[in-house]
Formats: C-alpha cells, sequence, structure tokens
C-alpha cells in the first residue's frame, strides 16, 4: 500500500486547481443507467470511486470509455441488472445504482453497501422510498432484489435528510408514473446538480437543493452531456491546508457559493478569503483563533469537513469544541492526531481541542477518508517527517493530492509500497 511522506514546516504559496465534484459525479455515472444512447461527463475528477463506479457500471452492461477529465458511457448488449458484494462492498455509494436499475429494467439485485468505516448509514430510507413507489423489496442473503412492472409517483417523506437515499429516489421517479415529491430532502449542492442532469434528460424536477423536491416521470429519457461542478469538499480542505501553514495560496476554480458554513468558520478563526474573478485566495495572516463547531446537514457545517478543521484547532490559540451530529464513529483521526502532540479529548461525540500544539511527525495511520485528509494536513505542520500510511483511502476522493500540494511549496511526495 501506498504512503505518502510529509516533512513539515513549509509555508503553502501558488495556485491549486480545483477538481471535479466525486460526489456529483457518482450519482450522476449512476443515472447513465435510466438511458440508453452515449452520456458524456466532463470535469470528472481521476479517483478511485470513479473507477469503482465505471466497473460497476460495466458489470452491469454498460460500455465506459475513462478519460480523464470524461467519462463517455453507452448502453452495451445486454443488461445484468445485479451489483455484487466484490464491487458494492469498495464504496456505499454504489448502492445509487438500486433505484435507476428498478425503474428501467423492472428489477434489481444490489448488496448491501461497504464503504468508509465512520458509522452505520443503513438505506432504510432507500428502500422505505422504493416500497412507495411501488416496488417489491426483500432482503436475501445480504443482498435487495426489487421488482416493480412500473414505479408510481407518491409523496415521499424521509424521517430524516439523506443524500444518497434523495438522489436513489430521485433517478427513480425520473421514470415513475406521474409526479413524485420528496419531503425532507437533502439539500446539498450535489443533490441540485443531479437534478439538473435529469432535467437535461427530459425529466421535469422542481426543488433541488431545498427540503422539497418534485419530480414529473418520463416514460423514456434521453442522454446527456454534463460538465460536473467543482469539489467543495476538495476545495475546504485546500483552504485548510493553506491556513494551517499560514500561507498564500489561490484555489482556481473553488465554489465559493457552496462553501458558506466552511468559509464562516475559517473567518471567525482569523483566516482572509477573498473572490478573485472565478477564484479565491486564502492567507492567514496571524493567529489562529478557537472556535466551536457543530456538524449539521447542508447548508450546515459539513462533516466532511470536520477532521481537517479539527487539525487547524490542535493549532489555535486557545480551546475549540467540536460536536459530530451526523456520524457516530467519525473521530477515528483523532488518536493518530495525538500520538502527534495534539491535545484531543472526545467523549462520545464531543471533542474537546486545546491549542496551540507543538506537532510532531509521526507514522499515521489513516481509517477513511477525510481523515487521511486530516493527517496530511497535520504533517503539513509538524515537526520533522510524517509518513500518512494507507492512503488508498486519500485516493477515494483526491486527485493527486500530494502533486498539488507539492506544486504550492509543500514537501510531500507519493512512496510507493515494494511489497505491493
Amino acid at each position: 500500500m501506498d504512503s505518502i511522506r510529509i516533512i513539515g514546516g513549509k509555508r503553502l504559496s501558488g495556485n491549486i486547481k480545483v477538481s471535479g465534484a466525486k460526489n456529483a459525479a457518482l450519482p450522476i455515472l449512476c443515472a447513465t443507467l435510466l438511458s440508453d444512447g452515449e452520456s458524456l461527463l466532463r470535469n470528472v475528477p481521476k479517483l478511485r470511486d470513479i473507477e469503482t463506479t465505471s466497473a460497476l457500471l460495466r458489470f452491469l452492461g454498460r460500455n465506459v470509455d475513462v478519460a480523464a477529465p470524461e467519462v463517455k458511457v453507452h448502453a452495451g448488449a445486454q443488461v445484468r441488472p445485479e451489483a455484487p458484494y466484490e464491487l458494492v462492498k469498495q464504496m456505499r455509494a454504489s448502492v445509487m445504482v438500486l433505484g435507476p436499475l428498478v425503474a428501467r429494467f423492472g428489477k434489481a439485485k444490489v448488496s448491501l453497501p461497504g464503504g468508509c468505516q465512520i458509522g452505520s448509514r443503513p438505506v432504510d430510507q432507500h428502500l422505505m422510498g422504493l416500497e412507495k413507489l411501488g416496488a417489491t423489496i426483500t432482503l436475501e442473503r445480504g443482498y435487495v432484489i426489487a421488482t416493480a412492472p412500473r414505479l408510481r409517483g407518491c409523496e415521499i417523506v424521509f424521517d430524516m435528510p439523506t443524500v444518497t437515499g434523495t438522489e436513489n429516489l430521485m433517478m427513480a421517479a425520473a421514470l415513475a408514473k406521474g409526479r413524485t415529491t420528496l419531503v425532507n430532502s437533502a439539500k446539498e449542492p450535489e443533490v441540485e446538480e443531479l437534478g439538473r442532469v435529469l432535467n437535461k434528460m427530459g425529466a421535469r424536477v422542481t426543488g433541488a437543493g431545498t427540503d422539497v423536491i418534485e419530480i414529473e416521470g418520463r416514460d423514456e429519457l434521453a442522454p446527456f452531456d454534463h460538465a460536473i461542478i467543482a469539489d467543495r469538499i476538495e476545495a475546504g480542505t485546500y483552504m485548510v491546508a493553506a491556513a494551517a501553514t499560514g500561507g498564500d495560496v489561490l484555489l482556481e476554480n473553488a465554489p465559493l457559493e457552496d462553501l458558506g458554513s466552511t468559509v464562516a468558520a475559517l473567518k471567525k478563526m482569523g483566516v482572509e478569503i477573498s473572490r478573485e474573478g472565478n477564484a479565491v485566495r486564502i492567507r492567514r495572516p496571524g493567529a489562529l483563533q478557537p472556535i466551536d463547531l457543530s456538524t449539521e446537514p447542508h447548508p450546515g457545517f459539513p462533516t466532511d469537513m470536520q477532521a481537517q478543521m479539527m487539525v487547524l484547532s490542535c493549532i489555535a490559540e486557545g480551546t475549540s469544541t467540536i460536536l459530530e451530529n451526523i456520524f457516530e464513529n467519525r473521530f477515528m483521526h483523532v488518536p493518530e492526531l495525538v500520538r502527534m502532540g495534539a491535545d484531543i479529548h472526545t467523549e462520545g461525540n464531543h471533542a474537546t481541542v486545546k491549542g496551540p500544539a507543538k506537532l510532531q511527525g509521526a507514522n499515521v495511520m489513516a481509517t477513511d477518508l477525510r481523515a487521511s485528509a486530516s493527517l496530511v494536513i497535520a504533517g503539513l505542520v509538524a515537526e520533522g517527517e510524517t509518513n500518512v500510511l494507507r492512503v488508498y483511502h486519500l485516493d477515494r476522493g483526491y486527485e493527486h493530492m500530494e502533486e498539488k500540494l507539492s506544486a504550492v511549496g509543500a514537501n510531500a511526495v507519493r512512496v510507493q509500497d515494494q511489497h505491493g
């Protein structure tokens, strides 16, 4: 397994281009199942999760041509409406083929998902919604089996906002007969982006990005050509990296309008953030101030930025508190940061961070995607050498992170495991 070796203490300065959004590209790739013909996705990041989804689509019978930053998908000769455990276990977003498959082909057999070990994240809301749309759902030996001659529009009220659940049911409803209303929907920008794509395909989606989404289904949908929005979490991660090193970084293609809560938190800590055309400049002129953070569904502070902001609070002048309200197991980076010299105490979903800590380089183990990013940032500010192990987690969601950081002054290199 590869690792990333970082020599800390370098100030970041220069330009970083933000890649396309992984969490927008994945459901849009799944949406290609809703039509025949050739669909073209542009501005697609080169990531393990994109490769995994492409492999799943090929298994299902699609022809997929990946030449980053473009992906072409078109129908093959035969459809196999089954997503096996071997593919789905690699990434829980794979469950999003369930809605398109049952809507388009009348049946689907999809393994219950795997992915990051940051909480149970059950798919009960997906299944509840499909049942309301008229699908018959059974669970057999770790697989969800869904059948329906034709889905029919209805009102679905989510018990809680769920991003992948909202997206799965939006895609299913796009081929359902009549109108579907999704209430208490997730409001993330990636949900709004999927709505734009479904509209290009011929469905009529209104309200995507709000808590009530209406979808007028169609008998058939057309292929599409679409450029993926920029990745707000990648942009936020590099904002934190610039702030942590006291740097001056210009983020090209940064979606500032989707980063409201992250920008507000960074400004409270003393980071200067300003728009310059289509880019955003990040500077940290003085000492960092402590902060109290609480993760919430969008537009609240994103759970996907919690680990990165915790590193920043480690070097702030005072005591910060972080409340993790989304996933019950998302402090797995804390023991690794403590090994580097951080002063963090956790109790349940509450973390108290006392700063400023003088972080020391160490060998640290990545446990999930965003934890990996936080350990890289910690390595940037730590004294001496840090080796971040298991960076296959990082490769799921960050395109060439060590190269982007090196280009703005970091001493970061990928070390390939000679033992495989």
